[in-house]
């Protein structure tokens, strides 16, 4: 089965909002075996809408509508979708219990723009809505299933997750669709295409899909089958991910099950930390605290973060970690001996067992023919054990600090498991 997910109102198209009532559909719809194949918004107008609703009908089996269901003029869906199925708009009866009973609830009146909410086209499957006043709508057309539902996220979810997929699974037998993803920082994304081309085409013919999902400093490779056999599904997929592993093993830092949060980096070194019982300080100057910023992000982080200094001009360097001025003026704040000698005395103050300190030139000034912008020295210190090298990331100051941050985190992570730091 084949879907689409149509999502109705302005206020995606002006960016004011983010669509994320689509990628949650998807995933659900994934998991439980339906393809998505296309995605749209339209804007609140009757012929982008009635259009849409034909042109969805010929690319899938399943249409997921989303928004334009308030009892506002502006929000114009309901009749749409029942002109689109030429079927007029009755009261349902029990639609209009539950939205009376939402008022009586909240002490407010029933007013007559309320009790219109109880209409739905004549003959449709009424989906009702435990969470607002809009009531879900299936309807069906040219073996085409169209479901249009609220824009509002909770009510939504409810929806498809206690009625739409049931509904669905109970009427249709649906394949298995299962994804992997393997999470890798440290190497660009044509670098680990080039490293794993061989194994990468032997996948095809084993019916499994791969994706490449770049983003700053990391790129996620995601596996991807679909069978009747969920167990089978799984082992093909974990078998791959057991071959390509020698090649790529230094730069994976963790594993994506699919319908599950992407574990964070933070969160998995937080983790190591916790079971090490080892204690972080920080010491950050071009990341401005952005790296303590993700460590405290983690529920629990006082377990063993114990403080960060962000010494930002040299005097303060000096001041706070003790940095030889010297170092400012034969080699300089962005140095190897800076960020040494940054790391190991943040950790002496705050008493810690690691320490990661950094120092660059974030941008988009102040960079030299020598250090241009981007240019960032990090040292990792675990124990007795100190790491430092330097990194020249690229020109955008955001991008910079966000690949200092998960780059210095990826060292302690490899330190820690005592991994290699070879790149």
């Amino acid at each position: 089965m084949n879907a689409e997910l149509l999502t109705i109102g302005n206020e995606i198209l002006i960016g004011q909002i983010v669509n994320t009532n689509a990628v949650w559909m998807a995933q659900q719809l994934n998991m439980a075996g339906i393809s998505v194949v296309h995605m749209s918004s339209v804007a609140d107008e009757k012929t982008a809408i009635l259009k849409a609703f034909e042109d969805a009908g010929k690319r899938a089996d399943l249409v997921l509508i989303t928004g334009g269901l308030g009892p506002t003029k502006d929000d114009i869906t309901k009749k749409l979708f029942s002109s689109f199925f030429d079927k007029p708009l009755v009261t349902d009866e029990e639609v209009l219990a539950d939205v009376s009973a939402f008022f009586e609830k909240r002490g407010r009146p029933l007013t007559e723009i309320n009790r219109r909410q109880a209409e739905v086209p004549e003959g449709c499957f009424v989906i009702r809505n435990k969470n607002g006043t809009a009531p879900g709508m299936w309807m069906e057309k040219d073996n085409t299933i169209y479901v249009s539902m609220p824009g509002v996220p909770f009510e939504m979810k409810a929806m498809v997750t206690e009625v739409v997929i049931p509904e669905l699974q109970k009427r249709f037998t649906l394949p298995f669709i299962y994804h992997k993803t393997i999470l890798t920082q440290g190497i660009g994304e044509s670098m680990l295409a080039e490293l794993i081309s061989d194994w990468e085409d032997t996948l095809a013919d084993k019916q499994i899909g791969l994706a490449y999902l770049p983003s700053p400093g990391m790129v996620r490779l995601r596996l991807s089958s679909k069978g009747t056999d969920s167990q089978e599904l799984r082992n093909r997929i974990d078998t791959e991910v057991e071959r390509v592993k020698p090649l790529i093993q230094k730069y994976i830092y963790g594993y994506e099950a699919y319908g599950e949060e992407q574990p964070l980096l933070e969160e998995i070194v937080g983790k190591l930390l916790r079971e090490n019982k080892l204690k972080l300080a920080l010491a950050e100057s071009c990341t401005g605290g952005y790296i303590s910023h993700l460590i405290t992000g983690v529920a629990g982080s006082s377990d063993y973060f114990n403080g960060c200094i962000v010494p930002y001009h040299n005097e303060f360097k000096h001041q706070l970690l003790k940095v030889d001025p010297a170092i400012f003026t034969t080699e300089g704040a962005v140095s190897k001996s800076c960020v040494i000698a940054m790391a190991e005395e943040v950790k002496r103050v705050f008493q810690a067992d690691a320490s990661i300190a950094v120092s660059g030139i974030a941008g988009p000034g102040g960079g030299t023919d020598e250090k241009p912008v981007g240019t960032v020295w990090i040292a990792v210190s675990v124990k007795d054990q100190i790491f430092a090298k330097k990194f020249i990331f690229g020109e955008h100051r955001g991008r910079n600090i966000h690949m200092t941050a998960i780059t210095a985190m990826n060292i302690l992570r490899k330190m820690i498991l005592k991994e290699s730091l070879e790149s």
